[in-house]
């Protein structure tokens, strides 16, 4: 019988809820129904009081949710080929990165093993220098590598070479055959400048906490999330899209 009263009292909460937010105005609800809501909602409230950060979390996911696509255009349009996987896929992943973020380095399998298994997937990654001198001249050097059409091969020898050291960043440089008067041109480049510029405002207008951030569909998923949970959010972002 208690759980009944219970799941009809949640029941009554709910609907009460809902017709005050729906409602056009104060007046649009008569004083004395409105006033017997209100007390409905508050004893509900103070009965289960575990229900108000579940309810900020869903506040919080659609606040989020609208920044996301207030920004989309900005957040899913590559900079020249800074980018992997399909070039019209259905569903566009973005990742916040800097490449002296550990656990950005523990993140690269899991995307490029995305990548491999979805045909339809499209990773966009957005250079977030934010830990160091070392992160911005890597960042510039991959932006560089992205205007010459091998983005992706530097990205993942980068990560795999360890840290960003000046002699790191040369060494992959020159495996993966950069132009270096290109390279050195592109860092001083302003439009090499307002690309990161660019993603430290997105950055901030997302509130990020750190590296690495991932976008795909409404969802922010900051951290090291692994390799299931970006698969679950593609996932739903692709049936969203149906």
């Amino acid at each position: 019988m208690a759980g009944i009263i219970g799941a009809l009292a949640g029941g009554a909460a709910a609907l009460a809820l809902t017709a005050l937010q729906s409602a056009p105005s104060a007046g649009t609800v008569p004083a004395r129904d409105r006033a017997a809501i209100e007390a409905i909602v508050h004893d509900y409230i103070l009965a289960h009081p575990e229900i108000i950060p579940e309810a900020m979390e869903k506040l919080q996911g659609r606040q989020t949710a609208q920044l996301i696509e207030a920004n989309r255009k900005a957040l899913e349009t590559p900079f020249a080929g800074a980018w992997a996987g399909a070039r019209d896929g259905d569903v566009v992943l973005v990742e916040f990165f800097d490449y002296s973020c550990g656990y950005c380095r523990q993140s690269v399998a899991d995307v490029d093993r995305l990548i491999k298994e979805d045909p339809k997937l499209k990773v966009v990654f957005r250079e977030l220098p934010i830990l160091g001198d070392a992160s911005d001249a890597a960042a510039k050097v991959s932006l560089s590598a992205a205007r010459q059409g091998a983005f992706y091969p530097f990205h993942l020898k980068l990560y795999n070479s360890g840290r960003p050291t000046p002699a790191a960043i040369a060494e992959v440089q020159k495996q993966v055959g950069l132009d270096p008067v290109r390279v050195a041109a592109d860092g001083k480049a302003a439009e090499v400048q307002a690309e990161i510029d660019g993603n430290i405002g997105l950055a901030r207008t997302l509130q990020l906490s750190g590296t690495p951030a991932f976008i795909v569909g409404n969802q922010l998923l900051p951290g090291a999330v692994g390799y299931d949970a970006l698969k679950k959010a593609i996932a739903e972002a692709r049936t969203a899209r149906r």
